[in-house]
């Protein structure tokens, strides 16, 4: 008998939690130096307003990073995120002190990546996502890949599918004012 897929709403269901990279997934992945050595980023505005939706919604977003960079720092302290893991290469660990310190399960997770080091996190969480330009591996474990490449508005296109789906969508949009 053939495995039924499930609808979003039954994926999403249990989601309480988005962890998300930055480069491939924030950004378009590329690295710019300014002129005295400073790391320039590009972060796409729909984003942040997805991630501020999403946590007005009263879940939590975290940032789990293995390089380090004041930008990064900087935009999440704009949109309100207190969970940032910068300069920390072993993803999984870091996911997991997370889940333990929220009393959470792998279960309530969705996490964003984009490549190699974001497998061993993605394979365990609730729902694995992907940008569309994703690395091969990392779309094949994926359970969504987003139209949206990374930088690109694909956080938001992920949060409001979620939020859509767990029917948090139009409250969302009422707490806009």
């Amino acid at each position: 008998m053939p495995t039924q897929l499930k609808s979003d709403s039954e994926m999403v269901s249990s989601i309480r939690c988005v962890f998300s990279d930055v480069d491939g997934v924030m950004t378009n992945g590329e690295i710019t130096y300014g002129s005295s050595g400073e790391e320039l980023k590009t972060f796409h505005v729909r984003d942040g307003l997805g991630v501020k939706l999403w946590m007005r919604s009263g879940h939590d977003f975290c940032i789990i990073t293995a390089r380090e960079s004041d930008a990064v720092q900087r935009r999440a302290q704009e949109l309100g995120i207190e969970s940032v893991h910068q300069g920390r290469a072993d993803k999984l660990l870091v996911a997991t002190e997370i889940l333990a310190k929220r009393n959470l399960d792998w279960e309530n997770v969705c996490y964003i990546g984009d490549d190699l080091p974001d497998l061993p996190v993605m394979i365990r969480s609730g729902l694995a996502v992907s940008p569309a330009d994703g690395a091969k591996e990392v779309c094949a474990s994926a359970d969504w890949i987003m139209k949206s490449e990374g930088g690109r508005g694909v956080v938001r296109e992920c949060l409001e599918r979620i939020l859509r789906a767990q029917g948090r969508w139009e409250n969302c949009l009422a707490s806009l004012g």
